[in-house]
């Protein structure tokens, strides 16, 4: 079974990589669109919110995003990754970032004290197959299969990004307890 569709934002301002990013990711039946900068991004990423919020006439889904995924360069001209995280989730606390950068312990840092929250890092260079594991959740829907969970169940509800490590980390403690697992207590929505 391929990889579900995804729709993936991408900044990053080495045009090579950017493009790189996209051909594999569009290989695997996802769409993507790169932008070269903050500012291209956040524009992309208002227009599209706006789009959505006026075609749903203000009663947007619960748990639709603009993008399944936006991956920021960490540091671009103009206006960094940083800053490019802190306005989108100020207009939507719920986006899946992941931050790419050559200086992780400093992204860390910086995620936590800007963001007040961790986003996800890859630090620079990565291999082309951890970019797609990391944005298909391919570690996390692996280890959620050690527990004898039914990972097309799973897909079914659509989770997104945080709704599937959520039922991961539940799943650790549940074992870590060695309590009783009941599949109603595990809701996504």
């Amino acid at each position: 079974m391929g990889p579900d569709k995804m729709n993936i934002l991408i900044a990053e301002d080495e045009m090579d990589i950017a493009s790189l990013y996209k051909k594999v990711l569009e290989a695997r039946n996802h769409r993507v669109t790169v932008t070269s900068n903050g500012e291209d991004c956040l524009k992309c990423y208002h227009d599209i919110f706006q789009e959505m919020f006026s075609s749903h006439t203000r009663c947007m889904q619960r748990f639709q995003l603009p993008f399944d995924v936006v991956l920021l360069d960490y540091k671009m001209p103009q206006i960094n990754g940083m800053e490019v995280a802190k306005e989108i989730l100020a207009v939507n606390s719920h986006q899946r970032i992941i931050f790419a950068s050559a200086h992780v312990k400093e992204t860390l840092v910086d995620s936590i004290k800007q963001l007040k929250q961790v986003v996800e890092l890859m630090q620079k260079p990565f291999t082309i197959n951890k970019l797609v594991d990391t944005i298909e959740d391919s570690e996390v829907y692996d280890e959620l299969q050690k527990f004898n969970v039914d990972i097309d169940i799973v897909k079914a509800f659509i989770p997104t990004h945080q709704q599937i490590t959520d039922l991961l980390e539940r799943l650790r403690r549940v074992q870590k307890n060695n309590s009783t697992v009941s599949w109603s207590s595990f809701t996504f929505f």
